[in-house]
């Protein structure tokens, strides 16, 4: 049996699939990252923050355990279901369209790991920001932490084999339509399956531009989770903050 299920974010991220093929991701980098980004924010103590695109909490789990009061929003039910069991008086979790505003004032609004650039629609992304702008208070911070795409495109691994858990994931990425697209491709309990991750090739200047038609305005660019100066050759990360 053959399942093609390409819809990418509305079906991919529901799978119990996407989480055994990153299964691997490093928490305490994303830990120790959260650790820098709210000291150099200065977030207040018990300050509200919305992770935005949540997916199973794992941000969202250190931050509550950092003192802070955390709402995870994501689209996929699965992971929500999965994150509800963290939950407590100051962290919760909710189905959420993040093209749309949350209507809570947050002290920090963060979208984080490549959790934007999804929509074929512009108008999404742009809505996307807008609603970032809408969540946050008068002092409020929102923190877009996207892939540095130059750099992706420049180190891209076409193909490669991937084995988790006894399943070997068929990776295959390229550049399409300013889109980086990964195809993955594999076979769990006698079916086969494929998916495709689509994300736009957004740059610095791609996201000025939407903060500029967004009414908000960038306050600091860094390239890396430790806070360094961007680099669009070398780094790999462009993390921006804004207001």
């Amino acid at each position: 049996m053959n399942k093609d299920t390409t819809t990418w974010f509305t079906s991919w991220f529901d799978t119990p699939y996407y989480h055994i093929l990153y299964k691997d991701r490093d928490d305490t980098e994303a830990q120790h990252f959260m650790d820098t980004l709210t000291g150099y924010l200065n977030i207040p103590e018990n300050g509200k923050i919305l992770d935005l695109a949540c997916g199973r909490g794992r941000h969202a789990v250190y931050l509550n355990s950092l003192g802070f009061d955390v709402t995870g929003a994501d689209l996929s039910e699965n992971s929500i279901d999965f994150a509800k069991q963290f939950e407590n008086d100051t962290l919760h979790f909710e189905v959420h369209d993040m093209c749309k505003p949350f209507n809570k004032p947050f002290d920090a609004v963060f979208n984080l790991f490549t959790s934007f650039g999804y929509f074929d629609n512009d108008v999404d992304n742009l809505n996307t920001i807008k609603a970032i702008k809408t969540d946050l208070n008068d002092a409020g911070f929102g923190v877009i932490d996207f892939m540095n795409s130059e750099f992706v495109i420049d180190t891209l691994v076409p193909e490669e084999v991937k084995t988790v858990d006894g399943i070997d994931f068929n990776l295959k990425r390229y550049v399409q339509d300013g889109y980086i697209v990964k195809d993955i491709s594999f076979t769990a309990n006698g079916d086969d399956f494929k998916y495709q991750e689509r994300v736009r090739a957004f740059t610095l200047a791609d996201f000025e531009a939407l903060f500029g038609q967004a009414g908000v305005y960038l306050l600091d660019v860094f390239g890396d989770y430790k806070l360094h100066k961007f680099n669009a050759k070398t780094s790999e990360r462009l993390v921006m903050v804004f207001k």
